[in-house]
């Protein structure tokens, strides 16, 4: 459907905003609410309207949106003053008042579709199950093959997939389709471009589950629709003592490994493009894949991309709360002065907890800064709100084995530790969490294992400055001088 009004086209098949022979670039949420207000211009549309239709309903701050009607008008060369266009009602809510003539631009069949015949009654295509392509990745996680033998282990298989896309769903950043409709493909071969498609989704996650005896092997896979190529692949074998604590625990593993994936593969879309025309999200996505190399000059880029994305947006929740995590880290690292970061990081985490209350990355955020300040209680409830918003969250569950540490809780702090390790073994910040678990055994006078963990972590990286400090602690009360020595140095 076309909507043409002043010298404006908005197409809502394309997803075009066209001014006389010029496309105009247009943030995704922004043309979704123009096209929502054009499209109901009979009425006054209410702010519960809007984030009920653009945001489906999620918490969205009030200079949220006023910054994307703001981004709306300006994309239609109207303003707040003169309000030619979209016109807000004191207390009722906003309208376009302009006049609009609608059209519809016939697709040309292609000679394959015309030459393909009807397909079967008896196995229809799903309906999309949106009707605007998404302001954030999509993902459908598809039914895992039951590779058994077994029907009766048809739950066991369903029950893998159904706890993957509840733990994906925990991603704030990530649109995840609902397992009724993803559930559609089970038991058919249907090729990734038909399901991206359909679903409207850029990524689909497949698997297979193999049942023997006591024991149980999990296979999953991160496919690009657009060039079905496999992203990422893993193999879990496990022993089945308790089923869904395998459940559990396998689910979890999978979208921690996924979502740093997924960050690196938005990361290179944002590429493409030049830095003048990125907008808040792509930006946040290159600043992440910088942040994860875990380097001092990484975060300096990275800080400053957050910078520029917030700059863009505001009130954007995880760019506030990845730049606050940000600085929090570069000044625990000694990268940076702790009396210059940690305002920067304080005022950033709480922007962000008022920007979105239920971003993890937020609650991560601030649980760091309140970690500094030596608030350890506040600390840990922050921590634990950003694994209970995100029980995958590697990187909140290996600080909040610190601040456990540090609470003399050194058990608890070794057992977080080793669950971040094991919800994300790859992750770049491996080194960190062995020496998060190294510093807990040393509080609980293990010297012997906090020196192994310590030579682990720095095996992983030689630089990182808190392992040299756990080493060398450890190896002088473990009565070895001489390595603690050359620690030291």
């Amino acid at each position: 459907m076309q909507f043409h009004f002043s010298d404006h086209v908005l197409d809502t098949v394309r997803r075009e905003l066209v001014r006389g022979n010029e496309r105009l670039e247009i943030e995704p949420q922004v043309f979704d609410l123009l096209a929502y207000l054009v499209q109901n211009r009979d009425r006054v549309v209410s702010k519960d309207n809007l984030i009920e239709a653009i945001w489906q309903g999620r918490v969205v701050s009030e200079s949220t949106l006023t910054s994307r009607i703001n981004a709306a008008r300006k994309a239609v060369g109207d303003n707040g003053q003169d309000q030619r266009l979209i016109r807000t009602l004191a207390r009722k809510g906003f309208r376009f008042v302009g006049t609009v003539a609608e059209s519809v631009e016939p697709a040309a069949p292609s000679e394959s579709a015309a030459a393909a015949p009807a397909a079967p009654v008896s196995a229809p295509a799903p309906a999309s199950v949106h009707t605007a392509p998404l302001d954030r990745p999509g993902i459908a996680v598809l039914p895992f093959v039951n590779m058994s033998g077994e029907p009766e282990q048809e739950y066991f298989s369903d029950g893998i997939s159904e706890d993957v896309i509840t733990a994906l769903s925990r991603l704030r950043w990530v649109y995840v389709i609902a397992r009724n409709s993803s559930f559609v493909y089970k038991d058919r071969a249907v090729h990734l471009a038909q399901i991206g498609s359909e679903l409207g989704v850029g990524y689909v996650v497949q698997g297979s589950v193999r049942k023997a005896g006591d024991r149980v092997r999990i296979t999953a896979q991160l496919n690009a629709v657009a060039t079905g190529s496999h992203i990422w692949a893993e193999r879990y074998d496990r022993a089945l003592a308790d089923v869904f604590a395998v459940q559990d625990e396998i689910s979890q593993a999978i979208v921690a490994a996924i979502e740093p994936q997924l960050y690196a593969a938005e990361d290179s879309h944002a590429r493409r493009g030049t830095p003048d025309s990125l907008d808040a999200w792509d930006l946040v996505m290159r600043a992440l894949s910088h942040y994860w190399r875990v380097t001092r000059q990484d975060n300096v880029v990275a800080q400053a991309l957050l910078e520029k994305a917030i700059s863009i947006d505001p009130n954007y929740g995880q760019a506030l709360g990845v730049l606050a995590t940000s600085h929090a880290f570069t000044a625990h690292m000694g990268w940076e002065d702790m009396e210059t970061a940690m305002p920067i990081a304080e005022r950033a985490a709480r922007a962000a907890i008022r920007a979105d209350s239920e971003d993890p990355w937020a609650h991560h955020a601030l649980a760091c800064v309140l970690l500094v300040a030596r608030r350890f209680d506040d600390s840990l409830a922050e921590f634990e709100r950003a694994l209970q918003l995100n029980p995958s969250f590697a990187l909140a569950q290996g600080f909040y084995g610190l601040a456990l540490s540090y609470c003399g809780h050194w058990e608890a702090a070794d057992l977080a530790a080793r669950r971040a390790l094991r919800l994300s073994p790859r992750d770049p910040c491996a080194a960190i969490y062995c020496g998060i678990a190294a510093y807990a055994q040393f509080v609980g006078g293990n010297y012997e294992e906090a020196i192994r963990l310590s030579r682990e972590g720095l095996r992983l990286k030689a630089d990182f400055v808190g392992a040299h400090r756990v080493l060398t602690a450890a190896a002088a009360m473990a009565g070895r001088h001489e390595e603690a020595r050359a620690a030291l140095g």
